[in-house]
């Protein structure tokens, strides 16, 4: 069994926060909003699947970042244009 790569571990930890983010952002706006208070019943899980569904994709991209190769790489090519 092939062990499972950084990268993974970090977009699925980023994959569990960027849902939880995803998810209070339309659930506030949808349990805000007085005109979307008939249509709660659909919108709520479907905003439910939607932040699932995005989640990854979006934590995908972030968990590069939280890499400490990365800010390294970064303050290197920095100081390389001030110089």
């Amino acid at each position: 069994m092939e062990p499972i790569r950084t990268n993974t571990y970090l977009t699925f930890i980023a994959s569990m926060m960027v849902n939880a983010v995803v998810f209070g952002f339309g659930a506030i706006a949808i349990l805000s909003i007085p005109a979307l208070a008939e249509y709660m019943k659909f919108l709520l899980p479907a905003w439910i699947v939607f932040s699932f569904v995005v989640a990854p994709f979006i934590a995908k991209r972030i968990a590069p970042r939280m890499r400490l190769r990365y800010w390294r790489r970064r303050e290197e090519q920095r100081e390389a244009r001030t110089l």
